[in-house]
């Protein structure tokens, strides 16, 4: 450490024997005067002897700029006369300055100046100056690591976290950084453990100079952002993708063995001005990801050893900070694949609704957000959409679960508010079940497990009713492109326990749009504008522009009003799922239903299977008519056997003949096998064989037994049962045939 003592012109009087320019003039004493230290480390120093005339050392007559040459005299002087005329210490002031005759390297001084006052009354100047150039490189190499350490990982995708590492390391540590990746990271695939082949391809994933980022296409730099290239062997690139071991090159002037390797890489390092450069390994987990390559071009001084160790620090960071964001990746990309597996496929054509749907997996993967278009019988359709609290793979899973518990209520015919009630049952089953294995805070949250909505569109009545169990109500828009009023009550959600739901019913016109959506799809900033060119949010809300742009309902095919619902509310990637499934009401021509009344009496199975028989023949369905008969023989006995009046016969041409009949009895058949002993017992067994699908629907006053056949099926079916003989069956004198209970 140099010190000086400085007068009142800021003149060096005296120095140390450290002191910078320690040779004396001529005729000068060359050791340094007494000068005692100071009484106090601040303002108001102690006293010191004065020195005498004519015993100045050497150092008298030189300027305070000179305490740390290269610098700036100006700032010095002004630093050292606010320091003596405000009595305060001036700390450890940093001075960056070229050292003299190495012009290729500079030095940081830290100046420290305090007045101190002499036994006479007259104040001087005490002046430190301190070579720290190791301690701030060492300092600025912590504050690297300190700003990788909260900066790298903010992204959860690799070229993201890619771009952070070369945002670091330029240009506090180099003047040009580059990150190659192999593809398997980038993909989400589990990379290779060991050597990598120098010849493996690897993509540029980022890329930072000193004059730019590398995010616009003219600072993108001599390889395209996200171009495959291959390092030539033996360089040192191939020699760190062998080994992982990080390679430092001082000293590179274009004549180096190893460029001859690579060519085509040494001409470009040549254009750039590269004179030096570190090479290290991405490695994370005994796994090489990747290279990160800095180069210096306009930073006269080379890299040292110490930077060698840093830049092996920030790679290890950064390989952990893609590998995070590679797992990531890979685990989205599970998630997602199993979401879309366990979503329904294209929805067979039905006669009640035309059916559209577009699902979108958010940015921070799938959540869980579902839909269902669900057949039921007596041509009507059920419309299911909800979303799970949570995201990931176990939010998929429990999402493939629900959905399989809906359908499968759905399917006995349940109304809505009755369906989310079981629903609600198997939601809190589940949540006890898998309580260790739920989505990050859905056995905390106080908002359930999921949101469901659910109705039943019934193309002969034209009535729809639907029920939610806390999910947003559907739009309903008109055949004239108006919107329609359909607000269901609220409700808690799913695995609330205890609840109660209520349905809403409406009458649709044929030509009406439902559109069902999860919250995912109003979570972006909507892009269309009112009428005033204001945003959409200044003139009413998300679900107000989702009205607007359903009203051209009647102008666009279902699939293309999905996309410009997706244009116009999500213009940005979301982060959350977003599902949207838009439903066209149809109506049932009146000629394609028949009813009748029928008496509670024995004698009118006959007349019934006659009744059937005209009724095919008007629809041209005359090959059916065996069947037909048979099964509506069977159902029209089990009513009048043991339901109860009034009894009702409908037959439903679709696209499969229905058969129903209705009676005023709570008490629903259930099909069993019958001994070759038994008198009765067959009935069911019987529709089960002949019928495409059957099954029994309840209501508010009574049940309704139904059956349907496929159109294509013609002739008389070969049935195998024992003791069919016993029946009755068409030759019957009373029309009755066999029965259940």
């Amino acid at each position: 450490m140099s010190l000086y003592l400085l007068d009142q012109d800021l003149r060096p009087v005296r120095r140390n024997a450290a002191a910078r320019h320690a040779d004396s003039p001529p005729g000068t004493s060359p050791g340094p005067g007494p000068v005692s230290s100071p009484g106090t480390a601040g303002p108001g120093p102690g006293p010191v002897s004065s020195p005498g005339p004519g015993t100045s050392p050497g150092a008298a007559g030189r300027r305070v700029g000179d305490l740390a040459p290269g610098f700036d005299d100006t700032e010095l002087q002004a630093l050292a006369r606010q320091a003596l005329h405000d009595g305060e210490w001036i700390r450890e002031h940093l001075v960056r300055v070229r050292t003299p005759g190495e012009p290729g390297r500079d030095t940081v001084d830290a100046v420290t100046f305090f007045p101190i006052d002499s036994a006479t009354g007259h104040r001087y100047l005490v002046a430190t100056v301190e070579d720290v150039t190791e301690r701030q490189a060492a300092h600025e190499r912590l504050d690297i690591l300190h700003t990788a350490h909260r900066q790298l990982g903010a992204s959860l995708d690799a070229i993201g976290s890619a771009q952070e590492l070369a945002d670091v390391a330029v240009p506090r540590l180099a003047d040009i950084a580059t990150v190659d990746l192999l593809d398997e990271p980038l993909r989400g695939l589990p990379p290779r453990t060991g050597p990598v082949d120098p010849t493996a391809p690897l993509r540029r994933a980022a890329y930072r100079a000193t004059h730019g980022s590398g995010r616009s296409p003219l600072e993108q730099g001599p390889i395209p952002h996200g171009e495959l290239s291959t390092y030539g062997a033996p360089t040192p690139y191939s020699q760190v993708l062998d080994d992982g071991r990080a390679r430092l090159v001082r000293g590179l002037n274009g004549d180096e063995n190893w460029l001859t390797a690579d060519p085509v890489r040494g001409r470009r390092l040549a254009g750039l001005g590269v004179h030096s450069m570190i090479v290290a390994p991405l490695v994370a987990h005994d796994t090489v990801l990747g290279l990160l390559a800095l180069y210096r071009t306009r930073r006269p001084d080379p890299f040292e050893q110490a930077d060698l160790d840093l830049a092996a620090d920030l790679a290890a960071r950064g390989a952990l900070s893609i590998d995070k964001a590679r797992s990531y990746a890979r685990e989205r990309t599970i998630a997602t694949t199993l979401q879309r597996q366990l979503l329904p496929r294209e929805p067979a054509e039905l006669s009640a609704v035309e059916t559209a749907q577009v699902y979108l997996p958010g940015a921070i993967g799938p959540g869980g957000d579902w839909y269902d278009v669900i057949p039921l019988s007596a041509a009507r359709v059920g419309l299911a959409i909800g979303s799970i609290t949570g995201s990931g793979i176990e939010a998929a899973a429990l999402m493939g679960q629900l959905r399989t518990a809906l359908r499968t209520l759905a399917v006995q015919d349940l109304a809505p508010d009755e369906l989310l009630v079981r629903l609600d049952e198997v939601a809190r089953v589940l949540t006890d079940e898998q309580r260790g294995s739920l989505p990050t805070g859905a056995d905390r949250l106080p908002d359930g497990l999921a949101s469901c909505l659910y109705l039943v569109y019934d193309p002969i009545s034209r009535t729809c009713t639907a029920a939610s169990a806390g999910h947003p109500s559907p739009v309903l828009i008109g055949p004239d492109g108006g919107p329609l009023p359909f607000e269901l009550a609220p409700a808690p959600p799913l695995g609330w326990g205890d609840c109660c739901y209520e349905t809403t019913t409406a009458e649709l016109d044929e030509g009406c749009v439902l559109a069902l959506y999860t919250e995912g799809l109003m979570s972006g900033r909507a892009r269309h504008t009112g009428e005033n060119g204001r945003p959409a949010e200044d003139v009413g809300t998300r679900r107000a522009v989702l009205e607007r742009t359903l009203a051209q309902a009647n102008e666009e095919q279902l699939p293309d009003l999905c996309d410009q619902v997706v244009y116009a509310l999500l213009p940005e990637r979301q982060r959350e799922d977003a599902v949207l499934l838009l439903a066209r009401t149809r109506a049932l021509p009146d000629e394609r239903v028949a009813v009748w009344t029928l008496p509670d009496d024995p004698a009118v199975v006959r007349t019934a299977r006659r009744l059937a028989e005209h009724q095919l023949a008007a629809w041209e369905l005359e090959g059916l008519e065996f069947t037909t008969e048979l099964i509506v023989s069977e159902l029209v006995t089990n009513a009048i056997r043991y339901g109860e009046p009034p009894i009702r016969l409908r037959m439903i041409h679709d696209q499969g003949l229905i058969c129903e009949v209705s009676d005023n009895s709570a008490s629903s058949p259930h099909m069993r096998r019958a001994k070759s002993t038994d008198e009765g017992g067959r009935g069911l067994f019987i529709i089960g064989h002949l019928a495409q699908r059957w099954g029994t629907r309840s209501g508010r006053h009574g049940k309704t037994i139904w059956a349907q056949q496929d159109l294509s099926s013609t002739g008389v079916p070969d049935l195998e049962i024992g003791g069919l003989d016993d029946l009755g069956g068409l030759d019957d004198p009373g029309g009755l045939g066999g029965s259940d209970t």
